[in-house]
């Protein structure tokens, strides 16, 4: 940590991040509206004294990752459900996920099962390396995982990964493989996210629709006077952490999405896109943020 203002912050933003969790797990049911479920978390958040650091990612069996409802979405819950949600006090945040069985369906649970154990392996086998003093190396967290998803009958998602965070910077540069990609990359203090998917197809993912999920990647000013009005919001209440149309949607309204066209093709923000199973097959999620800091070892979430 650079100074202990922010490692508080990180561990506040983790002790809400828990309580978060444990109450969002009592109340998702199937068929309940996905903003419903999405804007109750986000608003626990808040209610917590934190913020959220990024939208709620609601993506159900072959959409692995960056699905968060529209202002007006209809989806529903049901099937394999990922709940993905960060959260941040004073710009320090943290990460997390947990997958749900919406259909009584025993492979859901076995995908989900291998998920969750490859990430407490994971978390095990770093701990035991912070308490022999040994290096840490990416890839051989990466296997860990790799082997505890294929022992289920399961394929890892080999390109998603877990990543370093910093301060106002979710993915800040180190990766963590979800299986051994040869690249014996060491792990020094900081904050990281372990974050295995496991999957029924290939283990791989592609792009697909937008996602309504918004980052900003440069700070030149937009022409019209309404897109300008819109971007001093986003950069003063999101900086540098992603954001959704459905909140710009509910401080601006129409016009506010309008803006964010502007802004997109004036290049102050990137969209991310779905990321959806090559071959339309489920995908589990489990996550959590930890703290490595000389010889101490903190699992945030």
């Amino acid at each position: 940590m650079k100074n202990k203002e922010n490692k508080e912050d990180f561990f506040e933003a983790g002790r809400i991040a828990r309580k978060v969790k444990e109450w969002a797990k009592t109340f998702i049911k199937k068929d309940m509206f996905l903003i419903e479920i999405a804007e109750k978390i986000e608003e626990k958040i808040f209610e917590l004294g934190g913020k959220p650091a990024f939208p709620v990612n609601l993506s159900i069996d072959k959409i692995a990752a960056h699905y968060t409802p529209s202002y007006n979405d209809k989806t529903v819950a049901r099937g394999l459900l990922k709940v993905d949600f960060g959260v941040h006090v004073n710009g320090c945040p943290v990460d997390n996920s947990f997958s749900l069985d919406l259909e009584n369906s025993k492979e859901n649970k076995k995908l989900i099962e291998a998920c969750e154990k490859a990430l407490e392996a994971s978390i095990s086998f770093i701990k035991e390396k912070i308490e022999s003093k040994e290096k840490i190396k990416t890839n051989e967290i990466g296997e860990i995982i790799q082997k505890k998803i294929e022992s289920f009958g399961f394929y890892p998602i080999v390109n998603l990964s877990g990543h370093s965070i910093e301060k106002y910077n979710l993915h800040s540069g180190i990766s963590i493989p979800n299986f051994n990609e040869k690249k014996e990359v060491e792990i020094e203090d900081g904050i990281y996210a372990i974050e295995p998917f496991a999957t029924t197809g290939t283990g791989k993912v592609h792009d697909g629709n937008f996602s309504g999920i918004y980052k900003v990647i440069s700070e030149k000013q937009p022409r019209s006077e309404k897109s300008r009005e819109v971007f001093k919001f986003i950069l003063e209440e999101y900086k540098t952490l992603p954001f959704c149309s459905r909140w710009i949607y509910k401080k601006f309204g129409s016009t506010g999405l309008l803006s964010l066209k502007e802004l997109e093709s004036n290049g102050n923000l990137h969209h991310f896109k779905h990321l959806l199973e090559s071959e339309g097959s489920k995908v589990s999620q489990a996550e959590h943020t930890i703290l490595i800091e000389k010889d101490n070892f903190f699992v945030l979430t």
